[in-house]
């Protein structure tokens, strides 16, 4: 695969830059075989990379990856989470299991506490080192952690072991730009950009519309391209609809001029302040 096409962990692997999310997967049972295929044709496509989480559809979407990648284990990255509540020494290994069981897998590539909650942090991070002990996952990390969340996290024995931070970010929500997103580039820590269309909310901006038929492609095209040109961070839009995974992965291909940029920054200005990290 092209280093373009990539970020890399703080291990050195790469993974891809453009991957695929499945919260709201599994909510209608109608759509199973869709969303199935749907995830099937974007490991064809490259993007192999998929996320998922013990709370979508209550275990539901985990059922519905594992059925996507059953024969195909070798082909894809495998990224799940613990809720907060879960995540004690003990229950973080639970919920761990759970999802195995579920995935189908006997290894998750990436572990993330989905966010931060009571349970204290080295709890956490002592469960998560025992489950790559126990070859249960590779590598593990965090979402939705703030910068001050970061910095207590890597003063934690084995807490500098975090290999991503998963946010909320698109060109709408930039607030990551002031102080997250620096503070993870200085660490080589890669930044997984949740929401990256913002669910579709954004498609209609007029500043989109117009990039998007200067350049021959589509605003959700433009959208998650911008999100996908900066450095060490990497996209998991998600999407139960064939046409739609074809749509994300033509992003790829997208390139933002410089007038681009500028026309994007002047509609969705860069922070200027800090600002509460977004995660709906």
């Amino acid at each position: 695969m092209e280093t373009t096409r990539t970020i890399v962990l703080p291990s050195g692997e790469h993974i891809p830059r453009l991957g695929q999310g499945t919260w709201h997967m599994a909510e209608n049972r109608l759509n199973r075989t869709k969303e199935v295929n749907a995830l099937r044709l974007g490991i064809d496509l490259g993007m192999s990379l998929i996320d998922t989480a013990e709370m979508y559809a209550d275990g539901g979407a985990e059922r519905v990856v594992g059925e996507a990648i059953k024969g195909r284990r070798d082909e894809t990255f495998l990224v799940s989470k613990v809720l907060p509540q879960n995540a004690t020494r003990h229950g973080t290994i639970a919920a761990c299991n759970r999802s195995l069981a579920r995935l189908g897998v006997d290894e998750i590539d990436l572990y993330l506490l989905h966010w931060r909650g009571s349970i204290p942090l080295q709890e956490t991070v002592d469960a998560f080192e025992a489950l790559v002990g126990a070859g249960k996952i590779r590598y593990w990390g965090v979402s939705n952690f703030d910068v001050g969340d970061m910095q207590e996290l890597v003063d934690l024995p084995n807490g500098a072991n975090v290999a991503t931070d998963q946010v909320l970010y698109n060109v709408a929500r930039r607030g990551i730009e002031f102080d997250l997103m620096p503070l993870c580039q200085r660490s080589g820590l890669p930044v997984m950009a949740y929401s990256p269309i913002e669910q579709g909310r954004v498609l209609h901006h007029v500043t989109l519309k117009t990039i998007a038929t200067r350049l021959g492609a589509t605003p959700a095209q433009v959208a998650l391209a911008w999100v996908l040109r900066q450095d060490g961070v990497c996209a998991i839009p998600q999407s139960g609809k064939p046409e739609h995974v074809r749509e994300n992965r033509g992003a790829l291909d997208v390139r933002l001029t410089p007038q681009d940029l500028t026309e994007l920054d002047e509609a969705f200005p860069p922070p200027d302040r800090k600002q509460p990290l977004a995660s709906h």
